[in-house]
C-alpha cells in the first residue's frame, strides 16, 4: 500500500516507503488545468471540469488527507478530516478491527489552493477507522467548519454520496507531497486483497496515476464535480501476488489478477449514510454499510 512515510524516509525519501508504486513521472507540481472541450454543439457538450486545487487538503505527519463534509453537514458541525485507516498514529488496524470514538489530539497542516500551509487543525477524536472492507480514517476536529473558514478562508471538500463510474476523470491530491496525479477510473476490483486485509469494490486507476508513499489518504476528486469519490490507499509495487505492498484483484468467481504498477483507492460514497445530525457517527442508521465493531 502507499504506506505512511515514517518507514519511507528511512528507505528512500523521494519514492516513499520502499514499497511505493513506480516513480510518479506523471505527477504534476500544480493542480491540472481543466481540459478544454472538443468542438461540439452546446447542447451536447459535457459539463466543464472544475479546476482541482489543494484547498481543503491536509498534510499528516506520515500521510495525506482532506478536510471533508457530508452532503448534509452544516457550518456549525464539528469538522471531519479523512485519511486512511493505515495512517492512524496508533499503527495499522488488524483485519476485522474497527476503531470508533477513540480520543486523539493529532494535528493536520491545512493547505490553501496553491498548496501553502495556512494553519494547523487538531483532532478531538478518531470518529471511525478501519482497514476491513475499506481503508479509511475519519477524525472529528475540535473546531467547526465555520470556525475554520473564518480563520483560514478554507472550505471543506464534499463527499459524493453517489458511486463513481468507470471512465470518470479524477485527480488524486496529495497534501503531504503537494502534488497531484490526474487519470481516470479504469474500473473496480470486486475484492482487493493485500496481506491480511481485503477491501471491497475498490477503485482501480488508469496507469497515469502513479501514486507514491505519502500519498496515502489523499482525496480522489471527480474533476467534473469537485467532490470526493474515493480515498487513495495502495498499489501493486513489483508484481507480487496478494502480498503486503502488492495487492491483487479477486473476482467474484475467485479468479486472481495481478496488475503490476497499478494503483487503487477506496470508494467513499457509503460514508455519508453512517453519519447523522451534527456529523455524529451512527453505524446503526439505515443504509450504513461500514463495518461495525
Amino acid at each position: 500500500m502507499n504506506k505512511p512515510l515514517l518507514a519511507a524516509l528511512a528507505t528512500l525519501a523521494v519514492t516513499g516507503v520502499g514499497v511505493a508504486p513506480a516513480a510518479a513521472s506523471s505527477a504534476s507540481s500544480a493542480p491540472p488545468a481543466a481540459p478544454t472541450s472538443s468542438a461540439a454543439p452546446a447542447s451536447s457538450a459535457a459539463p466543464a471540469a472544475r479546476a482541482v486545487s489543494f484547498a481543503g487538503t491536509v498534510a499528516l505527519s506520515n500521510c495525506s488527507g482532506s478536510l471533508v463534509r457530508l452532503p448534509a453537514s452544516e457550518d456549525d458541525d464539528p469538522a471531519l478530516v479523512m485519511s486512511n485507516g493505515h495512517c492512524l498514529e496508533t499503527g495499522f488496524p488488524a483485519a476485522g478491527e474497527i476503531v470508533v470514538d477513540q480520543p486523539s489530539s493529532r494535528s493536520f497542516g491545512l493547505l490553501n489552493a496553491s498548496g501553502t500551509r495556512v494553519g494547523t487543525l487538531r483532532a478531538g477524536k478518531i470518529a471511525y477507522a478501519t482497514m476491513t472492507d475499506t481503508d479509511v480514517s475519519l477524525y472529528q476536529l475540535s473546531s467547526t467548519y465555520a470556525q475554520i473558514r473564518g480563520s483560514y478562508g478554507i472550505s471543506p471538500l464534499t463527499l459524493d454520496d453517489t458511486r463513481p463510474t468507470a471512465g470518470t476523470a479524477i485527480t488524486v491530491v496529495s497534501g503531504y507531497w503537494k502534488r497531484t496525479y490526474a487519470c481516470n477510473v479504469d474500473g473496480f476490483a470486486y475484492r482487493l486483497k493485500e496481506g491480511e486485509w481485503t477491501w471491497k469494490d475498490s477503485v482501480r486507476y488508469t496507469s497515469a496515476c502513479q501514486t507514491i508513499g505519502g500519498t496515502s489518504g489523499s482525496p480522489v476528486v471527480d474533476n467534473a464535480t469537485g467532490e470526493v469519490v474515493a480515498v487513495n490507499n495502495t498499489g501493486n509495487e513489483d508484481g507480487g501476488r496478494c502480498t503486503d505492498n502488492n495487492p491483487c484483484e479477486v473476482a467474484q468467481d475467485g479468479t486472481v489478477t495481478v496488475r503490476e504498477g497499478i494503483n487503487y483507492g477506496q470508494q467513499t460514497y457509503q460514508i455519508p449514510a453512517c453519519f447523522g445530525l451534527d456529523n455524529k457517527l451512527d453505524l446503526s442508521r439505515s443504509g450504513c454499510v461500514l463495518p461495525k465493531p
